[in-house]
């Protein structure tokens, strides 16, 4: 099989449980990529917390399995390099498309959710490997969801097939990764913030305990949301930006 930018290999399957699940029974088995892992169906997909992911076929759905260069607290920082990826993936096909990024790890197309990512681990922090969830609605855009969905098709007569998709989103991939490991967090998330939604807007935040209504004044240096709620300044290191709507269902 040709190795990708990154060094990858990429084996697509017609119908999987779930690209993630097959990446952590590789690691299990010993495996530590670099290896991208698609499936054109899927039976369990699933997105952050567990929940459903739903793919119909035309959609991405692969998950990058790979050792990276780094370890422990900083980990977390894939998810960012990883959103500007898949943006870049998406602006390659779809140029005019009005994209942006909605923390922690969502893009946006016209202000509705077009792709997702999810960050795993296996193995210990000294020696992790990281299984990289990623899920693009292509042809399709799922209705009754917390966020409202949109599809490439909508931006592009063209759109391209999973296998063209991953193949440009292992080329992104690489190209933030090496300003990542050059450069560090600072320049991914000077990036990321020039891309950001709601940004100096005021948003809803979903905690396990509560919901938050603030003003998105920035990211620390590790990634972590800053909100401004009645005069102070609250960060948050997870939780789930709500939609503007009122909508609070889980995805």
């Amino acid at each position: 099989m040709t190795a990708h930018p990154t060094g990858a290999r990429l084996e697509i399957f017609e119908t999987l449980d779930s690209t993630s699940l097959e990446a952590k029974r590789r690691a299990e088995a010993g495996a530590r990529g670099p290896l991208w892992i698609a499936a054109l169906h899927q039976t369990a997909g699933y997105g952050r917390r567990g929940s459903p992911w739903l793919q119909s076929n035309g959609d991405v759905a692969a998950t990058f399995l790979f050792q990276p260069a780094t370890t422990g607290e900083k980990l977390p920082e894939l998810s960012f390099v990883a959103a500007l990826a898949v943006f870049d993936a998406i602006k390659r096909f779809a140029p005019a498309a009005p994209l942006s990024l909605k923390w922690p790890n969502d893009i946006l197309a016209g202000g509705k959710k077009i792709a997702g990512l999810l960050l795993e681990l296996a193995g210990a922090l000294t020696s992790p490997v990281v299984m990289l969830g990623v899920g693009v609605n292509v042809v399709s855009a799922p209705q009754g969801l917390d966020y409202p969905a949109a599809r490439l098709l909508d931006f592009t007569p063209a759109p391209p097939l999973p296998r063209e998709f991953v193949e440009t989103l292992d080329e992104a991939f690489k190209a933030h990764a090496d300003v990542w490991e050059r450069a560090g967090f600072a320049a991914i998330r000077a990036d990321w913030l020039a891309r950001a939604a709601h940004l100096g807007e005021k948003i809803r935040v979903q905690l396990p305990a509560e919901t938050l209504e603030g003003v998105f004044l920035d990211l620390d240096l590790s990634g972590a949301l800053i909100l401004e709620c009645d005069g102070n300044r609250r960060t948050i290191a997870a939780g789930a930006v709500l939609p503007a709507n009122g909508a609070e269902k889980r995805r």
